[in-house]
């Protein structure tokens, strides 16, 4: 606790000096800040792009879509009873699959997003080896669900879930009264998408600020 306080402080007492230096509108590359956030957010992406790997991590498997809590993943009994029949096999791991190839399209949304970070943001984050991420994703998250929206739709096209949903729609009334459409479908699966990148992009950060001396120490270093 004392180190990473030590750590905390250094890191603090940088970004304080550099803004003695520089304007306040300049981004947080200059300290390394925002080299770490992006390849915190580059790790994350590249490993939850992999095939199956949204499915297959329990702790970010994305769920049918819902209206409600989007963590839950079924509609109540209505979807549970649908699951136990069979009827919405494979659906999961398709939505799954679509967040996938959505994270992987991703990279230059949440570098865009981590660009326009200045140094007045810098104390507030270096006090938490997730700050970074949980800064983004406070003051980001609502632009990037609308950046991130698009891919995700496009995802769930190209992997045939709302040509499925739509089929299923028309043969089971408990998928029309579930009121589920693209739009809301689309938003679900955004919405947990995200939740399991920033769940991602925090590990990373952490690991990422494991040294953050280093990293601080060799930007200051390019920087001056």
């Amino acid at each position: 606790m004392q180190q990473f306080s030590r750590r905390s402080t250094l890191i603090g007492a940088a970004a304080f000096g550099a803004m003695a230096v520089f304007p306040a509108r300049a981004t947080a590359q200059g300290l390394g800040l925002g080299s770490i956030l992006g390849n915190a957010s580059d790790s994350a992406l590249d490993k939850l792009a992999v095939p199956g790997a949204f499915y297959s991590d329990e702790d970010v498997r994305i769920g049918l879509p819902i209206v409600g809590n989007p963590r839950r993943g079924l509609l109540g009994s209505i979807f549970r009873a649908g699951s136990k029949l069979g009827i919405l096999d494979g659906i999961t791991r398709k939505i799954n699959d679509a967040a996938g190839a959505a994270a992987g399209e991703a990279k230059p949304i949440f570098r865009a997003s981590i660009d326009e970070l200045s140094f007045d943001d810098i104390p507030g984050i270096v006090r938490d080896k997730e700050g970074g991420t949980k800064y983004l994703r406070t003051s980001a998250n609502d632009e990037l669900h609308v950046k991130v929206s698009p891919l995700v739709d496009t995802a769930l096209t190209d992997v045939g879930v709302y040509q499925q949903f739509d089929g299923l729609a028309e043969e089971h009334s408990f998928i029309r009264d579930a009121g589920l459409n693209r739009e809301s479908i689309n938003r679900s699966v955004t919405d947990q998408a995200l939740d399991g990148i920033f769940a991602y992009m925090g590990r990373e950060e952490r690991k990422f600020r494991d040294n953050p001396l280093g990293n601080v120490g060799k930007a200051l270093g390019d920087l001056f």
